[in-house]
């Protein structure tokens, strides 16, 4: 029978808007070595075991050494056990208990002599993966208010998470897996997938353009982005460079400006990330660069760009109308680079609007100054 239980729970441009119309197929999204764990744990990693564990850092230090060792115990001890392994796991703030679960009473001897605490259960962790996998090949079938199910080693069992406990235990019984093996867990969760919100990322408008994103903001409690004003006139829906669902434009002004702002989900958060040509580029504020200064450019077409800050307060006539108040540089963009950030250093200078040449032999770029737009919209801009 089940167990429940409750938990709380491109070409060339001439003087032109740099959105690129293209089909979502045209996206061009962005994209480690596994080693033991180091002698001394890196100082923000110990900062951080402190604050989300709370313990202390000599805590923290010996948690981390003490694991090492645990996970050193663990291959040995499954090797040696055969099919009466059951898990393991460590308790306490430092993780100075291991636990070794096995079917096998005969087996402690052995446990204990490699420096861990037997515990004597009766299911192996074979039998618990037997009625998981079962689960695994009845997903599709799985109902809604199912939110994950796993092998839990130490209640000895497999978990399911449910909003409705009848309709997984249905589920369960449907699967063909062992039932007697198997506990439903009430739950509320609702688990998604997250995506960043990062400066120069692609998004595409209604499934018929495709722009850049400008910088991370928040409006109170709405996360979102300013991006250019010239790629909110094609449409409101939006995804993403991975095509999942991200959002829609707030607000938008072109011409006369060329800015915009769009509201995301919450499956996507924003970060204080400009991409650069080897890795983000954090923004820290929104100080505006003096004339001649050294500024980049991040886009969904082109990638990353460099050049200076040629003049502030530049009017622009584009052939939807004039926009005013743009800096022009001699960085270089083309379409679909639209509504990238200029960075400056680490503050934030505007997002892409237009401009005339392109990459291949180089041009003139104009950026919409990014502290207007948060001041029209009341945005806050996402700093590191």
């Amino acid at each position: 029978m089940l167990h429940r239980r409750t938990v709380i729970a491109g070409c060339a441009l001439t003087m032109a808007a740099l959105a690129l119309v293209a089909t979502p197929a045209m996206a061009q999204t962005a994209a480690s070595s596994s080693s033991s764990s180091p002698v001394k744990p890196p100082p923000a990693m110990i900062e951080a075991m402190q604050r989300d564990l709370g313990i202390s850092a000599a805590q923290a230090e010996a948690r981390i050494a003490n694991e090492s060792r645990a996970s050193a115990t663990e291959a040995k001890v499954q090797a040696s056990l055969g099919g009466s392994f059951a898990g393991t796991w460590v308790t306490g703030p430092t993780s100075a208990t291991q636990i070794v679960a096995t079917t096998d009473a005969g087996q402690a001897g052995a446990i204990l002599a490699s420096g861990a605490q037997p515990q004597i259960v009766g299911r192996s962790l074979a039998t618990l993966t037997t009625a998981k996998d079962a689960l695994d090949r009845a997903a599709a079938n799985a109902p809604a208010g199912v939110s994950a199910w796993y092998v839990d080693v130490r209640s000895n069992s497999v978990v399911v998470q449910a909003a409705q406990p009848a309709d997984a235990e249905a589920f369960v019984a449907a699967s063909g897996a062992d039932t007697s093996a198997v506990q439903v867990v009430q739950s509320a969760e609702q688990p998604q997938t997250f995506y960043d919100v990062r400066g120069g990322d692609a998004y595409y408008i209604a499934n018929r353009a495709r722009c850049s994103v400008g910088f991370s903001v928040r409006r109170g409690s709405t996360n979102g982005f300013v991006s250019a004003g010239h790629c909110a006139t094609v449409g409101s829906s939006l995804t993403g460079y991975n095509q999942v669902a991200m959002g829609s434009f707030q607000g938008y002004s072109f011409p006369g400006n060329d800015y915009s702002w769009a509201a995301v989900n919450s499956n996507w958060t924003p970060r204080p990330w400009v991409r650069g040509s080897s890795g983000n580029v954090t923004v820290s504020g929104s100080t505006v660069a003096v004339v001649g200064a050294s500024i980049c450019r991040s886009g969904s077409t082109t990638g990353w760009h460099c050049g200076t800050v040629q003049q502030r307060n530049t009017s622009v006539r584009y052939q939807e109308g004039t926009v005013s108040e743009l800096t022009r540089t001699n960085v270089c963009a083309e379409p679909g680079d639209s509504g990238g950030p200029f960075i400056s250093g680490s503050q934030a200078q505007g997002v892409t609007s237009g401009g005339s040449g392109n990459c291949t032999y180089g041009g003139t770029t104009y950026f919409q100054p990014v502290n207007e737009i948060l001041s029209v919209y009341g945005l806050t801009l996402v700093t590191g």
